[in-house]
């Protein structure tokens, strides 16, 4: 079994940071990438970013662009995402996810295999 726990989250004003982790454990699995996903209230899940496990190559959300960046540690078999100047409109759940496909941002949502159980970040204006 393949678990992903979240760690990070809280209250934050507008123009603060928070940094999220994401650790990986269980049994080892096939591994393309692992993302991070968030879902506000009333609102679908919605793609934030992602990072290639073997490379590092990162792709982001044009919403966070230049603001967050995510990172990971082989070694650790963690992830982590750093998100600066936040905004209220940054207020989720955040979820890590992983998977084994090379999916389209917008195919996260329905086709990660494997899901952490989130974590909350309030951003107050």
């Amino acid at each position: 079994q393949v678990q992903l726990v979240e760690s990070g989250g809280g209250l934050v004003q507008a123009g603060g940071s928070l940094r999220l982790s994401c650790a990986a454990s269980g049994r080892t699995f096939v591994r393309y990438a692992m993302g991070w996903l968030r879902q506000a209230p009333g609102k679908e899940r919605e793609f934030v970013t992602s990072i290639r496990w073997t490379t590092g190559e990162p792709y982001y959300s044009d919403s966070v662009e230049g603001r967050f960046t995510i990172s990971r540690d082989v070694a650790k078999n963690t992830m982590s995402l750093q998100m600066n100047n936040l905004q209220a409109e940054d207020t989720a759940v955040y979820y890590c996810a992983a998977t084994a496909l090379r999916l389209r941002p917008a195919d996260w949502r329905t086709m990660a295999e494997y899901w952490g159980q989130g974590t909350q970040v309030t951003v107050s204006s």
